[in-house]
């Protein structure tokens, strides 16, 4: 069977072999049990958590003094989460608009306090991240969202600011180094760089909860699930599990270092032939451009048929640009290998050269 490449945006590609070692788990994890039936609460599925932990603490490189939680409901439980955890009542936050998943934590946000939206990119249709904008001298937490899946941007700076700092970076964690003494929570869905759909990664400061003086729900208190260990309810054991595999494999490979330069060489190599083809352009400021989703139109629509026709010919698949952008969208995920990325360059050397 020939090879499928997939430029999915999300629920997006993991490593052949975590796919391998996972379908075995279904059948048989530990003696004769299924990973999806035996009790999150067994030890065999308690040293897939602390395992997890410890890659993720490994990975970034995590001092003492933050916790690791895998929760559910994805990015957009975090909306809330954030607010709720951290905004004082008739407190205020300050957040950095660059998009679609930005403008929901906006939304969100507006419903416990005062948001104070410090730069906005929705005039260029999110095609820039904002910079140079000041910041007000007090509030309860700066957000920003690291990396725009829609819109192809990515930032690469943060500011440096006087209080708390909150990113959601579900779709480039895990894919060049941060410093993560910059952040006091980070969030982020698993399904692009870390696993399959169904858990949440939240890394938190410890000291900085417990001070909004609001009366939190359990389930939206993340002093619950630090104090339980994140299975304050049941867990999403698959997902867990199989991001558990994906960061042991990135681990493996060489670690963020690693798999940074291979996203590089990919970006590069994608951003190459866009901006030399005559037939296409990227829709993103090149100084914005994300090395994780890249965002172009084929100018002359007279080829859209061929080159569709190419891209399915080569099994190329989830190449679709997202309808607020339109034309194509090729994530370059940790997983996606160079090779990939070369069969979709050549498709787009051959229609320049009509070699069709």
């Amino acid at each position: 069977m020939s090879k499928t490449h997939n430029f999915s945006a999300g629920p997006c590609i993991l490593p052949q072999e975590v796919l391998q070692q996972a379908s075995k788990s279904i059948l048989n994890f530990d003696n004769n049990l299924s990973l999806i039936e035996i009790s999150h609460r067994s030890k065999p599925f308690d040293d897939v958590m602390n395992n997890a932990k410890s890659l993720v603490k490994d990975l970034l490189d995590i001092p003492n003094g933050y916790s690791i939680l895998f929760l559910q409901g994805g990015a957009s439980l975090q909306f809330s989460m954030i607010p709720y955890n951290l905004m004082k009542i008739n407190g205020s936050a300050i957040y950095l608009n660059t998009g679609t998943w930005a403008s929901k934590a906006i939304k969100e946000a507006k419903k416990f306090g005062n948001v104070i939206v410090a730069a906005d990119s929705s005039s260029s249709n999110f095609s820039t991240i904002p910079k140079n904008y000041k910041l007000p001298n007090e509030f309860d937490y700066f957000h920003c969202t690291s990396n725009n899946t829609i819109y192809g941007t990515q930032m690469k700076e943060f500011p440096s600011i006087n209080g708390l700092m909150v990113c959601d970076m579900s779709s480039d964690i895990f894919s060049r180094k941060i410093n993560i003494k910059k952040f006091d929570v980070i969030y982020a869905g698993a399904q692009k760089n870390m696993g399959p759909a169904g858990t949440t990664l939240v890394i938190v400061k410890d000291e900085i909860l417990g001070k909004t003086k609001r009366e939190i729900p359990s389930m939206l208190n993340y002093k619950t699930h630090i104090e339980k260990n994140s299975m304050f309810n049941t867990p999403p054991v698959f997902s867990i599990y199989v991001s558990m595999l994906t960061l042991k494999w990135l681990k493996n490979l060489g670690g963020i270092s690693t798999i940074e330069r291979e996203n590089q060489n990919k970006a590069d190599l994608l951003y190459n032939e866009i901006d030399n083809n005559s037939l296409f352009k990227g829709t993103a400021a090149k100084e914005d451009r994300s090395n994780m989703n890249v965002c172009f139109k084929l100018i002359d629509k007279s080829k859209e048929t061929d080159f569709n026709y190419l891209c399915e010919e080569a099994k190329i698949s989830g190449l679709k640009g997202h309808r607020s952008v339109g034309g194509y969208r090729a994530s370059i995920y940790n997983a996606l290998p160079l090779e990939s990325v070369e069969v979709l360059v050549n498709i787009m050397k051959n229609i320049e050269n009509k070699k069709i």
